[in-house]
């Protein structure tokens, strides 16, 4: 595969069209039909789940919230192919992953509630917290695939960034020692066309993401990421050659950011209707609803049923996470060292008088 689409040849690696048709049987993944719906069924909760959030932040019930709403391919299919040994090193926008590993919506909705228990993840091995300081996670990415080289384990690390995580530092050097090293780390990076505001087009002289992997000397591909079929093959293909001793793989998964960069960003500002519509025509649930309905494995019926279930299922564990113990003052100040500080103990008691006259104000 990643000779065929080397990325140096600037050939996209896609499986079905817009209209969920199979334009590339050769490398169509032989996946029973109940494992199809499944995974058509992951990225729907995850696309009801994140539009449900969103409507929970614009009541003042969450804070700041980023969407995955476009992206589900992506983290569905990498859910599909990571194990329970493996390692999720992820950004903010996985939620497909995230869910696939183990984590929960409850612990979603806590972190983004501002509560450290959300960090937990009580059910997810091998699972790192999201990342907000941009790419910083990829060198943890790296430093834990050299400890699977060192210890002759047989894991794979899926690290997570976004397009504009290829402009820093972080991601140079993660890369750079991956190969280097040879160890076994996917580098998955979901271009979704925009950092914030800054297009992909003045993120980088590059004609791809993907094609840094050669100068990296590593194998890279680009794919388009809203075919979940494509996403799936590319992902099982660089797992198979990570665990094969081959090293690190960089995958440009090619997607579109259909919501805000985050619930406190207005996209109208910096981009337009019909760059969205566009982009609308390639959504990943359509294209595989399409597939399925085609193959007579799903419909509108059973889609609007489940919808109604997967509301009442991110309500439960929302209600959860709003009844969930308030955060201890002292755990937010009391691990950074063993004796505090005198500045530390002079902001913990600052932050006791706000709490003490914000109270007092209702």
């Amino acid at each position: 595969m990643f000779e065929e689409y080397n990325p140096i040849n600037e050939k996209i690696f896609r499986v079905i069209d817009n209209d969920g048709k199979v334009i590339n049987k050769k490398w169509m993944p032989e996946i029973d039909n109940e494992r199809l719906v499944k995974a058509y069924k992951d990225m729907l909760f995850a696309r009801t789940a994140d539009l449900q959030t969103v409507s929970y932040q614009r009541q003042g019930r969450i804070y700041t919230y980023p969407p995955n709403y476009g992206q589900e391919a992506i983290s569905v299919a990498t859910g599909m192919v990571m194990r329970d040994e493996d390692w999720l090193v992820p950004a903010f926008r996985e939620m497909g992953a995230y869910l696939a590993k183990g984590g929960t919506l409850k612990d979603i909705f806590l972190v983004f509630m501002g509560h450290e228990d959300g960090n937990v993840f009580k059910n997810a091995n091998h699972m790192l917290p999201m990342s907000v300081p941009i790419a910083s996670q990829l060198i943890h990415a790296t430093g834990i695939g050299y400890e699977i080289k060192y210890n002759k384990k047989k894991e794979v690390v899926y690290a997570f960034c976004g397009d504009s995580g290829t402009s820093e530092g972080d991601f140079h050097e993660a890369v750079n020692m991956a190969g280097a090293w040879k160890v076994p780390v996917i580098f998955m990076i979901q271009n979704n066309q925009y950092g914030i505001s800054t297009p992909f087009k003045v993120q980088t002289a590059s004609k791809s993401i993907a094609i840094k992997s050669v100068a990296y000397g590593i194998a890279g591909i680009q794919v388009d990421g809203n075919d979940i079929f494509a996403m799936y093959q590319a992902i099982k293909a660089a797992s198979d050659y990570a665990l094969a001793g081959n090293g690190p793989v960089l995958i440009e998964a090619m997607t579109y950011r259909k919501g805000a960069h985050t619930t406190s960003d207005d996209p109208t500002k910096y981009r337009t209707k019909e760059e969205e519509d566009a982009w609308d025509l390639t959504d990943p649930l359509k294209r595989m609803k399409a597939y399925l309905i085609s193959k007579k494995l799903w419909s509108q019926k059973e889609e609007d049923a489940l919808v109604v279930e997967f509301k009442k299922e991110v309500e439960r564990q929302f209600v959860e996470a709003e009844n969930y113990p308030a955060y201890k003052i002292g755990d937010v100040f009391g691990y950074m060292y063993e004796d505090m500080p005198d500045d530390l103990k002079k902001q913990q008691n600052d932050y006791e008088n706000f709490l003490k006259w914000k109270e007092a104000r209702k």
